[in-house]
């Protein structure tokens, strides 16, 4: 089986923009890294059902969300004065995407045309306190997606906060709820159970999951549980990046930048805790995202500085990884994911 995958990138170095590759499932192998499109350091990408990929931007010093068309056509950005998005999500429902402004502490929305291009609808800014450490100077908004139920998850690392909004359908945002994360934490990205009661947080600037309870009818979050995804005796620097979760809802993974690792996480049967399985390592340098592919017997990630990408087989039953071939060149990739 032959599957498609888009990656995301800086364009400091060597990279020129959006990438594809191809998983063969059969040979276990990644194969046809292509050029899709050239643009200026499109860190994270989102695919729309009908064909349409929207990517961070950065056009003359000014940051904001691209879209292109099923062949990689340019529609149009929308941008505005300050640095660029760090991550955008497709609204199907509505037909908005968000995205999250990392430096300017923003949330923004957008609202999908006829055509597949974009129109901005709404900006929210956070001002509320920061946390003590030292990336915590501002509001940074790092996260920007639906919860099971339809509302706004926005994570801010800046603030220690996970903030909920109602959205309207012209793409408007009404805060309904906060959860205030311990001091530091650094919320980041999160992931929702399938049976949408329960959501995984990755704290960046102090390497933990947190297991929250949703309450859909409020909006609101719960901590329940905090672990760390490091070893014990690990004491060198580490930001926590990307988690996902299986499809079953069984296994949360998680990637530790300077550990350089994956960290496996069992979910017991409700979904209101976890238990450590396995670090294995990403067989490079600042592993920034990951994804499983759509059979969910493979996980492909990316290793920002050291341009690799390692691909590794999953063991569905046990959740557990093994490296079936890594150095396969993919030039400052932030960002993976997989046509599904």
């Amino acid at each position: 089986m032959l599957e498609k995958m888009f990656l995301g990138t800086y364009t400091r170095r060597e990279s020129k923009g959006v990438y594809s590759f191809v998983l063969d499932t059969d040979k276990e192998e990644l194969v046809d890294l292509e050029l899709l499109t050239e643009e200026n350091s499109p860190t994270y990408l989102a695919r729309s059902k009908k064909g349409f990929t929207y990517t961070v931007t950065e056009v003359d010093g000014k940051g904001g969300a691209a879209a292109y068309d099923s062949e990689f056509n340019f529609l149009n950005a929308v941008t505005e004065e300050g640095a660029p998005l760090c991550y955008v999500a497709v609204d199907e429902a509505r037909q908005l995407v968000y995205g999250a402004n990392y430096h300017k502490g923003e949330v923004n929305v957008y609202k999908i045309l006829e055509d597949g291009s974009l129109e901005a609808t709404d900006a929210v800014f956070h001002d509320e306190p920061v946390g003590p450490h030292e990336n915590q100077n501002v509001p940074h908004v790092h996260y920007t997606d639906l919860t099971p139920d339809g509302r706004l998850a926005v994570c801010d690392l800046g603030t220690d906060r996970v903030y909920t909004y109602d959205v309207s359908n012209e793409g408007k945002l009404t805060e309904v709820a906060t959860y205030v994360a311990p001091a530091g934490t650094g919320p980041r990205h999160l992931v929702f159970h399938p049976n949408n009661n329960y959501a995984y947080l990755f704290g960046e600037l102090d390497s933990t999951v947190t297991v929250l309870a949703y309450d859909a009818p409020t909006g609101t979050f719960k901590e329940l549980q905090k672990v760390s995804t490091l070893p014990e005796d690990f004491e060198g620097f580490n930001s926590g990046a990307a988690v996902r979760i299986s499809s079953d809802g069984r296994f949360v993974y998680l990637s530790n930048r300077g550990h350089n690792s994956l960290a496996v996480f069992a979910v017991n049967e409700e979904g209101a805790s976890v238990s450590f399985v396995q670090h294995i390592s990403t067989e490079g340098d600042h592993p920034r995202d990951f994804d499983l592919d759509p059979t969910e017997n493979f996980v492909v990630c990316a290793n920002q500085n050291t341009d690799n990408i390692t691909l590794y087989s999953r063991d569905a039953e046990n959740g557990t990884l093994t490296v079936i071939k890594k150095d396969i060149y993919a030039p400052e990739c932030v960002c993976v994911l997989f046509e599904k």
